[in-house]
């Protein structure tokens, strides 16, 4: 497999994304509370308020949970294919010292700009996690029903065109189209107005992480589509 252009993974039309019925009705072999387990370590790690060792943490952390799935399926990964998975700032983002504290300040600086809509503490770890999780479930869902290649080992170029496509796909998340889940319905809705009203918005509000999955797949299987084409 040969190493895909970082301009493959980000020029891709939106319009192309995939919407069958692949990504709406998927569910991955790795439960989900394990995942949710990798996220939760994931947020304690980017809790951490020094510059290096929320990055140390979550390199131990994403590694391990990248070994775990690809365990899961019979797979193993090479150092550098798990190094690719474990680097919080990406595939070929800073490992040094200084360039780990640079990245640190410089995403403080980023999130303190948002911070009239929730407490800095809050969103630290809440980024980490969600970063974690997504990490995990779409490497799960790349091994379940997109991996192309046959042999019982990840290499280092399989696991850099996976983890592109991984993060471009939560860049690319809110400009795709996906097909939404069955809208459940009451046969006998004995609810006032006010209270009908207020289950509604709380609905809405407890299905946004749902939605957002099914857009992060749906970026990420035409993401993988197009780089192997």
């Amino acid at each position: 497999m040969t190493r895909p252009e970082r301009t493959d993974l980000s020029d891709v039309p939106a319009d192309d994304a995939v919407r069958g019925a692949a990504t709406t009705h998927w569910q991955p072999p790795v439960a989900r509370s394990r995942l949710g387990v990798y996220a939760a370590l994931g947020a304690t790690a980017g809790a951490v308020p020094l510059p290096w060792v929320p990055d140390a943490l979550a390199r131990r952390i994403r590694g391990a949970l990248v070994h775990d799935i690809a365990t899961r399926h019979g797979l193993t990964l090479t150092r550098d294919a798990r190094a690719v998975f474990a680097e919080p700032s990406g595939p070929d983002g800073p490992r040094g010292l200084l360039a780990q504290t640079l990245r640190f300040l410089g995403a403080k600086v980023a999130i303190r700009a948002v911070t009239r809509l929730a407490p800095l503490n809050i969103l630290w770890p809440a980024r980490s996690a969600m970063q974690t999780y997504v990490l995990g479930h779409l490497f799960d869902r790349y091994i379940e029903v997109a991996r192309l290649e046959r042999g019982p080992r990840v290499e280092v170029e399989e696991a850099r065109l996976v983890r592109l496509a991984i993060d471009s796909a939560l860049v690319r998340a809110v400009t795709v189209t996906a097909e939404a889940g069955r809208a459940s319905t009451a046969t006998d809705d004995d609810r006032d107005t006010v209270t009908a009203l207020v289950d509604s918005l709380l609905g809405a509000a407890a299905g946004i992480p749902e939605r957002l999955l099914l857009r992060i797949d749906a970026a990420f299987d035409d993401l993988l589509l197009h780089a192997h084409g």
